[in-house]
């Protein structure tokens, strides 16, 4: 009974901890991107590192069923590390140049409303407008979104706090001033980006069902995505050589935490939480990595937390418990459902049984009739 309670809330813990992964990887990425990190060989290293340290794992863990390689499925992979490695980072990376943190931060948390949108729309998600399970997930992706915009555009008083000092609010507003030229390109970079995230996760999880091998799927995402994105570089940046310079410092670490937690571990925990709760679970946590950012700046960085964001990671938390709950709603009937054709089956079987049993006897006292004549 307590195994079957903790592997309920294995996926739980599983989109939690990307959430913290992804809210480290904010931190590290925007560090190296302010040290003038190009941001198509960010998106090549990191693809790469994943690539190289999954790839063994993926040869010796998953060689007896790894599934035979077709041509459909070979067209799925490549279009996946075009959609997030290629597509999704550089324009996300980009759009950045163009527009403030603010936006940026808000936009971001458009992919759980787009993910829950093409999921409805390609029947990857069940939605019935007469039960109130789908209600709550449809309320619980608005509110969750809402919650994120709230902490990002609404600031209010600042929470006096003991651990944060003052002086760092006018820094921080000084930092975040607009210096950007082109906000509605920045703003529209950003958004094909996410549209680029929320596509990749429906793919995936429509190509684990035909190829389940997680690791696999993995090296394969990030080994043609990191290959794509050198060749897109080599036509952007032609001649450019100085941006694939390494070296001991915040590019180094961006590039490889980023190609460890936040592609390899990534992809691969995602598509085992995918192929039983489905992509709109995975994604509905997206806004969480705003709380816990909030959260550790405040106690590590010192930054002051207002009523905004203390008030937006509640409207959070409400959202996210509506999704969980309408989620929950809908495992509990595919359970149920399986356990009644179970019992169908069982049912079934004794029944042919019997039968099997009567045309048998039938048959041995038609033949001993015929021994006796």
């Amino acid at each position: 009974m307590e195994s079957k309670f903790l592997n309920k809330l294995k996926p739980y813990f599983g989109v939690i901890f990307l959430q913290f992964g992804g809210a480290g990887f904010a931190i590290v990425a925007k560090a190296a991107l302010n040290q003038g990190t190009s941001h198509y060989t960010f998106a090549v290293y990191r693809n790469a590192i994943a690539a190289l340290l999954f790839a063994p794992f993926a040869l010796f863990l998953e060689r007896k069923v790894r599934p035979r390689m077709t041509l459909t499925i070979f067209l799925k992979i490549m279009l996946l590390g075009l959609l997030d490695p290629v597509f999704g980072q550089n324009m996300f990376y980009a759009g950045m140049n163009y527009t403030t943190a603010t936006v940026t931060s808000a936009m971001c948390n458009l992919i759980p409303a787009l993910t829950f949108l093409l999921a409805w729309i390609l029947r990857l998600e069940k939605v019935n407008f007469k039960k109130i399970r789908s209600h709550a997930k449809i309320w619980g992706t608005v509110v969750t979104v809402g919650g994120a915009m709230i902490m990002t555009l609404i600031n209010g008083p600042v929470l006096g706090l003991p651990w944060t000092h003052q002086s760092h609010n006018a820094t921080s507003s000084s930092n975040s001033t607009d210096n950007a030229q082109h906000p509605v390109k920045g703003a529209f970079m950003i958004g094909a980006g996410c549209l680029g995230y929320s596509l990749f996760y429906i793919l995936q999880a429509n190509t684990l069902k035909t190829y389940p091998a997680g690791l696999s799927l993995t090296a394969l995402i990030c080994t043609f995505g990191s290959l794509q994105g050198t060749a897109l570089t080599f036509m952007i940046e032609r001649g450019n050589t100085a941006i694939w310079a390494l070296g001991w410092n915040a590019k180094l670490l961006a590039y490889v935490y980023g190609g460890i937690v936040s592609s390899g571990i990534t992809y691969y925990v995602s598509g085992v939480i995918m192929k039983e709760k489905g992509p709109v679970f995975v994604t509905a946590f997206n806004p969480l990595a705003m709380v816990i950012v909030a959260v550790l700046s405040s106690f590590i960085l010192a930054e002051q937390m207002d009523v905004g964001k203390v008030t937006g990671a509640l409207v959070i938390v409400i959202g996210l418990y509506l999704v969980i709950w309408g989620k929950s709603k809908d495992q509990r009937e595919v359970e149920l459902i399986t356990q009644q054709q179970r019992k169908l089956d069982t049912d079934i079987l004794p029944t042919k049984a019997s039968e099997a049993d009567i045309v048998n006897g039938s048959k041995s006292k038609a033949i001993s009739g015929s021994d006796v004549v």
